[in-house]
């Protein structure tokens, strides 16, 4: 665990005590600080209740006086649709509101970073970069939105790298943030309930660059019009921007064309590895992760056979187009990530006879623009909140299985693909909406997922399972 030696001898006020703000507490009060802490949850308070320096309080209730600092957790809104009360309090009286990952940063202030944000791929892209330089034998620490939270990182050391996935509620936390190479992936409309609007979106994203030194290198997705103008106004403000595409070629930067990824950072495109080689990062979209991820490993020094070495060998991530089996023809793909329209557009762009299982939550728009993949579905199983309206969406544009559960789903997507026996049949998981109204978070729907068809294919026989392990 980072020592924050800059907190002894302060206050500081926690609010919100999941994984990340209990970590906080933990570390604040090791340090030296004295911290006030709270949650709703009272499984949540009584966690950190005898955690010597950490006072459990009702923050709303005792108010903030005398504090230094509020460590808010990303999840507690500051500003829209209204600030929480503990929030609206620290603005009326002048107390910073900041994150853990600010801490992190305050503590170690002249290591390497790198940051990734993008409404989709910056998990990936995070996890990439971070085994492309565990690869190449550099010490490095990867977390911030993904996986580890960044409290609990080790020193890396002045050879070492910070790799921090940050999402738009983070940046908003993080006033200190200066990466050595900030890669921004890409922009579609999301969580604009939080942010008021997608200017207000985009605003908190751009924060990623807002105190970078001239040394400091952006890498930017160029596949959207909103990235694209972000890449334009970083130039004129002179700074130093590397494009990626995930598309096709772009001047002087990283892009995949032809199925290989190409360097032409130099003025003179260079392959650095076919694409098909990384059977981890299928699709466009991967391409994209893999450029990005290739120009900040280069950006900090690594060679281009290491790094081309690295994505090879990059064995994916959980929830984001995993290959859980495959059997009699049929691959088993959970993409249960996927909450929204868009990301969901980028796994079912990989495949041609898809067998879709999709619904939940729905969010703004629901699966209207879609429309183009519909061609490539077999069929769509639709589960959840949104089932209804997710079918009327379709319409004729593929059939439709009113399931509701996922349980249901996977078993009819299952046999409809077996009896169909198309050799490129895939059932995908890929629900195009939020988790939450049958499942407490996107991975408990992919676990499940995963169980249903280990379950279903077990229950196929030793033959069936001899195939899936092949």
């Amino acid at each position: 665990m980072v020592t924050l030696g800059f907190a002894r001898d302060h206050v500081y006020a926690v609010m919100g005590l999941g994984k990340s703000g209990a970590v906080a507490a933990r570390a604040l009060a090791a340090a030296g600080a004295s911290v006030l802490a709270w949650d709703d949850s009272a499984e949540r308070r009584a966690a950190l209740d005898s955690t010597p320096g950490v006072t459990v309080a009702d923050l709303a209730a005792r108010g903030l006086a005398g504090v230094d600092a509020l460590v808010l957790s990303p999840g507690i809104p500051h500003t829209h649709p209204e600030p929480h009360p503990v929030a609206a309090a620290a603005k009326a009286a002048g107390v910073p509101i900041i994150g853990d990952v600010e801490l992190l940063l305050r503590a170690l202030p002249d290591r390497r970073l790198v940051a990734i944000t993008g409404t989709n791929g910056k998990s990936t892209t995070t996890a990439l970069i971070g085994h492309v330089l565990a690869g190449a034998g550099v010490p490095v620490e990867v977390g911030g939105n993904l996986g580890r939270p960044a409290l609990e990182f080790d020193d890396p050391g002045a050879d070492g790298v910070i790799v921090l996935e940050l999402s738009s509620y983070q940046l908003e936390l993080t006033p200190s943030l200066a990466p050595t190479v900030a890669v921004w992936l890409n922009v579609t409309p999301d969580h604009i309930d939080r942010h008021g609007d997608l200017a207000g979106y985009v605003a908190a994203k751009r924060r990623i660059f807002a105190h970078q030194t001239p040394s400091g290198l952006a890498v930017i997705g160029c596949d959207d019009a909103i990235s694209r103008d972000v890449a334009e106004r970083l130039r004129r403000d002179g700074r130093r921007v590397v494009d990626v595409s995930g598309e096709g070629p772009v001047v002087g930067g990283v892009y995949a064309e032809d199925g290989e990824l190409v360097d032409a950072r130099s003025g003179r495109p260079e392959t650095v590895l076919v694409l098909a080689e990384a059977p981890a990062l299928p699709g466009d979209h991967n391409a994209q992760n893999a450029a990005a991820a290739y120009a900040a490993c280069a950006a900090l020094g690594l060679r281009q056979q290491a790094i081309a070495d690295g994505i090879r060998g990059f064995p994916g991530l959980a929830h984001r187009q995993e290959r859980v089996a495959a059997a009699d023809g049929v691959l088993y793909v959970n993409d249960s990530k996927a909450t929204n329209a868009d990301a969901a557009a980028r796994a079912l762009a990989c495949y041609s006879a898809i067998y879709w299982i999709a619904g939940g939550r729905g969010k703004e728009g629901g699966v209207s623009s879609l429309a183009p993949y519909f061609p490539r579905i077999r069929k769509a199983y639709l589960i959840g909140e949104s089932a209804g309206s997710f079918a009327r969406q379709i319409g004729d544009g593929c059939p439709t299985a009113l399931c509701r559960t996922l349980e249901m789903a996977v078993r009819q997507a299952h046999l409809d693909a077996r009896a169909d026996g198309r050799p490129d049949a895939v059932v995908l998981l890929s629900p195009a909406a939020a988790s939450f109204d049958q499942f407490p978070n996107f991975e408990a729907r992919g676990d499940r997922f995963r169980a249903l068809v280990q379950d279903l294919l077990d229950g196929d026989g030793d033959g069936a399972r001899e195939r899936r392990a092949s």
